[in-house]
């Protein structure tokens, strides 16, 4: 069989090849993961562009490896059946319906979160400062280090309240949530999916971790139900346990809705098939 790549693939992926080789060449895997990741808005590091750049970077070789074999497999054969310009508008779409998803989830945390710390009566400045707080140790966050590095900040502000165990820990949680990032590729490839499965119900796909054929119009919804799961239960099923699951709902719901307003219309400029 030939080997075969449309061309906005083709291009998607060497875009995506170019800005992981600049994560792990320039800055010591730092400076990229602060300018183009996804930071949480409430985060100094923040900035709007990384709305789009987030969509190209990746955190492993693995990362990277399995998403452009997605991004190729899939892809494709979307590219060549609804054009170029379609394909491009579900891509990136769908990266921004992954956006929003995600976003709302984490800003759910960060509501009930900032509740757990009103009583403490911090200013915003305050407040903000210690929510910012670097508490990384390699890859994890310790609170040790929030403790550490937030007196400055309450001497500083002269703060006259009282610190305990609970509501230390609610700082440290709020601190978590702000210092979420979010990377990849795979909320756009997650709505490509979800559009060749509408134009390739019964097409038979399989997981590396599960070789079992099984029919797209299952195969996809079931992906679907256990990024949910994964996100309200933290058990992961074949990702990473920091694999962003609701970026893989929104994007998939992106997908669909695109494709089922394509599908449905009457005029035949919106139609694909």
């Amino acid at each position: 069989m030939r080997f075969k790549i449309s061309d906005a693939v083709k291009h998607l992926i060497i875009i995506n090849v170019v800005m992981f080789i600049g994560t792990i060449s320039v800055g010591g895997g730092e400076l990229f993961y602060e300018w183009f990741a996804m930071h949480f808005p409430k985060s100094d590091l923040y900035q709007p562009w990384q709305i789009i750049t987030h969509m190209f970077m990746h955190g492993s070789p693995a990362h990277i490896l399995f998403n452009m074999f997605a991004l190729w497999m899939f892809g494709t054969p979307v590219e060549e059946r609804l054009g170029t310009k379609k394909f491009l508008f579900i891509y990136f779409s769908a990266g921004l319906g992954a956006v929003l998803f995600q976003l709302g989830y984490y800003y759910y945390d960060y509501v009930t979160a900032i509740q757990s710390v009103a009583d403490l009566n911090m200013s915003n400045d305050l407040l903000h400062k210690i929510i910012n707080i670097d508490t990384r140790e390699g890859n994890y966050l310790k609170r040790e280090i929030l403790l550490d590095k937030m007196v400055p900040f309450l001497q500083e502000a002269n703060y006259q309240g009282k610190l305990n165990i609970n509501s230390i820990q609610s700082l440290f949680n709020l601190n978590g949530i702000v210092s979420s990032t979010m990377v990849g590729a795979s909320g756009c490839i997650m709505g490509v999916l979800a559009a060749f499965g509408m134009m390739n119900p019964n097409a038979k796909l399989m997981m590396i971790f599960l070789p079992i054929p099984i029919k797209a119009k299952y195969f996809i919804p079931g992906l679907i139900i256990l990024d949910i799961i994964s996100a309200f239960t933290g058990q992961s099923f074949f990702s990473p346990s920091n694999t962003a699951y609701m970026a893989h709902v929104g994007g998939a719901l992106t997908g669909f809705l695109l494709m089922y307003f394509w599908k449905k219309n009457e005029k035949d400029k919106y139609r694909w098939n």
